[in-house]
């Protein structure tokens, strides 16, 4: 995967959670808070930490804001603050903008300022928003227990017409797959032929060790 260079404007709990999320991806991760306590707490784990004001253009402009390829305003309790930032990103291109909602009603006030995404404390943590922002491959997680995860997939370009035996699959990525889906929405296919070639936009459903397929996904190293 490409490596990415992310904002996270607003650094409480949820901010934080994002932030160490992706830097433990090796991701570019510049962190900004009015306070300086926050600011202090999560710097030695991004690439740029700095204390200001993400209400103010020329600042989020001087910390390198417009350079990156999505920013999430993770503060959802100031829907004023929340909306200048996303106006400021607009006017500094920046890509993807993911802002955090308090509730419906300010969600809906973010989507119509141009907010990319919106979230809601309730329905997304922190740690799969950054999930969200890592991903290449996975279609859906279903977490088990200990640590274990039922995986739906794309295969990378380069799987298509070799076969499961070959890609060595379980030995390379610590993979049991369990069927395939030749849609999004399809039912599973439990029959699977590891000595057949795979089909292009063929998905993949595994049982797997979620922090470590994860890795091999967020990383770019399925392939």
């Amino acid at each position: 995967m490409k490596r990415k260079t992310v904002g996270v404007l607003g650094l409480g709990i949820f901010g934080r959670t994002v932030a160490r999320q992706l830097s433990q991806f090796d991701q570019d991760v510049i962190a900004i808070d009015k306070s300086e306590a926050n600011v202090n707490e999560i710097g030695n784990l991004v690439t740029k930490a700095a204390v200001g004001d993400m209400t103010d253009n020329d600042f989020l402009l001087a910390v390198g804001i417009d350079q990156c390829d999505t920013v999430v305003i993770a503060t959802g309790n100031n829907l004023e603050a929340s909306v200048l930032a996303i106006m400021h990103c607009k006017k500094l291109q920046v890509p993807a903008i993911i802002a955090k909602a308090k509730n419906k009603i300010h969600e809906e006030v973010l989507y119509g300022i141009g907010a990319t995404n919106v979230i809601t404390p309730e329905r997304d943590s922190g740690k799969r928003v950054a999930s969200n922002i890592l991903k290449c491959h996975i279609e859906s997680i279903i977490y088990l227990e200990h640590g274990i995860s039922m995986i739906n997939f794309a295969i990378p370009e380069s799987w298509v017409g070799k076969t499961l035996t070959e890609l060595d699959v379980r030995q390379k990525y610590e993979l049991n797959i369990i069927g395939t889906r030749h849609e999004k929405e399809s039912s599973l296919d439990p029959n699977v032929n590891p000595t057949a070639p795979l089909e292009p936009n063929t998905i993949l459903v595994a049982i797997a060790n979620n922090h470590t397929f994860e890795k091999f996904d967020y990383l770019g190293y399925l392939k």
